[in-house]
Order: C-alpha cells, then sequence, then structure tokens
C-alpha cells in the first residue's frame, strides 16, 4: 500500500496529456490582442447623448474648416479623411437661389432654372468620380463628390461678386470686371480639386481625369458669366 501511495504521489497530475499532439495538416492562428491603458473621455463620450445645439455647432465647425482648406488648397487628406455632403448641399442651393433671382420679374417658370444647377452640380459630380473610378482611381464615390462639391466654393464666391457688380455698373468696364473673377475663381475651383485628387489617380492617368473636372467647373462658370438679371 505505501509502494502505491509512493507511485501515486511521483505521478505527474497530467501526464495523460503528455500524448496528446496537434496535427500538422490543422492551421493554428489567431491574434490576441490586449488593450494597453485606460480610455481616454473622448473615446467613451457619445454623441447621442449631447445637446441637438452641440451636434449642430460641431457640424458647422467641420463645414467651415474644409471651405478654409479650399480657400486655401494644398496636397492635403482633410476633405477625404472626414468627408460630408452638408457642404457641397449649401453650395448648391445658394447657386440655384442666386441664379434663379434673374427670373424674379418674369412670368415664366422658374422651376427649370432651380433644376438646372442641381442636375449639372451634382450628375457632373456623379460622371467625374464614375470616370476616376473606371481609370483606376483610389479615392472613393462620396469622397470624390465632396471634394468636388466643396471646390465650388470659389465659384459661389465669384456667382456673388459678379452680382453686385451688375447693380454697379452692367456695361462693358462690367462685364470685363465679372470675367476676370470668373476666370480667377474658376482656376482657384480647379486647382483645388485636382490638388485634393491628384495624390488618388494614377500617375500616367491624370490628364484624363482632370479634363471632365475642367469642363465641370467651366460649365458652372459660363452659367455664372452669362448671368443677367
Amino acid at each position: 500500500m505505501a509502494a502505491a501511495a509512493d507511485d501515486g504521489a511521483t505521478k505527474p497530475l497530467f501526464a495523460g496529456l503528455a500524448d496528446v499532439s496537434i496535427s500538422e495538416d490543422i492551421p493554428v492562428e489567431g491574434e490576441i490582442t490586449v488593450p494597453v491603458g485606460s480610455n481616454t473621455p473622448d473615446e467613451d463620450y457619445s454623441t447621442l447623448d449631447e445637446p441637438v445645439k452641440d451636434t449642430v455647432m460641431r457640424d458647422l465647425k467641420a463645414v467651415g474648416k474644409k471651405f478654409v482648406h479650399v480657400m486655401y488648397p494644398k496636397k492635403s487628406s482633410a476633405l477625404l479623411r472626414d468627408w460630408d455632403l452638408w457642404g457641397p448641399l449649401i453650395l448648391c442651393v445658394l447657386l440655384a437661389l442666386m441664379l434663379q433671382g434673374g427670373a424674379a420679374d418674369s412670368t415664366e417658370d422658374r422651376g427649370p432654372q432651380f433644376a438646372e444647377v442641381f442636375v449639372i452640380i451634382w450628375f457632373g459630380a456623379v460622371v467625374i468620380t464614375l470616370n476616376s473610378k473606371l481609370l483606376g482611381g483610389t479615392i472613393s464615390f462620396f469622397q470624390s463628390l465632396c471634394v468636388l462639391g466643396y471646390c465650388i466654393l470659389p465659384l459661389t464666391v465669384a456667382l456673388l461678386v459678379c452680382r453686385l457688380v451688375l447693380i454697379a455698373n452692367s456695361g462693358t468696364a462690367g462685364f470685363i470686371v465679372r470675367l476676370l473673377v470668373v476666370i480667377t475663381m474658376f482656376g482657384w475651383s480647379t486647382l483645388a480639386s485636382t490638388a485634393f485628387l491628384a495624390d488618388s489617380q494614377p500617375p500616367n492617368r491624370k490628364a484624363l481625369v482632370v479634363y471632365p473636372i475642367f469642363l465641370f467647373y467651366f460649365v458652372i462658370s459660363w452659367m455664372i458669366l452669362t448671368f443677367t438679371p
């Protein structure tokens, strides 16, 4: 009995597991992540609990920052990283309303003018985006719409200036001023959009992507230049 007890004491507890082996045909893989440190207050903060005023102000600040990036264009991913369509929608509505004002005293229906701006901006942006994707661009669909929409800001400023010039002087001098303003803002919009979209296009196909963008802003510029109240 003492010998049996000694054998039981010296025998390993999980001796039977030594004979268990894992077949080499069965892949064993995985990833174990261990959180390091504690979560910051910003990570734990939920936007669902914030007041509506804070949400609106945060979105307005984000839109304003994107407007600043457009007015001072440089190769940056600011518009691509946190894309939204609020800015393009605001600019599109402003352009449509200001261009529609030219027929305010007319007996004709003003609906087509308002719809025309929406069709040109949104349909044109969609066509440019599809063209970019077909040429091998790495930018997403909504990121492209965001950039193209926000880069209409210089042309919106041009329309405001042109309307003020028309009020002051509608003659030849006024037309020359409007022409210079529209050309400047047209170049600004084109350069700003290409600055944001340049890195997402294949190097040997950038010209094929820039050409539709050129036409897109040229049509909007022509509408602004030919606008007469």
